[in-house]
């Protein structure tokens, strides 16, 4: 069963994923915090670059199965046109209402 994204508790977590399942890469932006960063299995990527080949030019959509942490903390089946679907973990540190930081790997 999944989690609808009107369903996440954390607004901005909310924002984001909601960017990232219509590939809006304007709404994903208005979404991030100045300097957001993130990493991908351990890590650090540059946000831009990856979000461009793992997100949008790759069709990505989450279906979140649960969340915890407030909202902050999701597993997810992560599919994109690239890898196909995978069971994938997301932690999320929202400062000021926007995400500053995504970290992101195989649940």
């Amino acid at each position: 069963m999944t989690v609808p994204v009107d369903q996440l508790t954390d607004p901005a977590v909310r924002a984001l994923v909601a960017a990232i399942n219509a590939g809006d890469r304007e709404a994903f932006r208005a979404a991030l915090a100045p300097g957001a960063a993130m990493s991908d299995d351990g890590s650090d990527r540059d946000l831009t670059e990856w979000t461009e080949r793992e997100v949008f030019s790759s069709g990505g959509h989450m279906d979140v199965e649960s969340q915890s942490d407030d909202g902050r903390s999701l597993v997810a089946l992560y599919r994109n046109d690239t890898w196909g679907a995978m069971r994938t973990a997301w932690r999320f540190t929202v400062e000021d209402g926007k995400v500053a930081r995504f970290d992101t790997g195989q649940a």
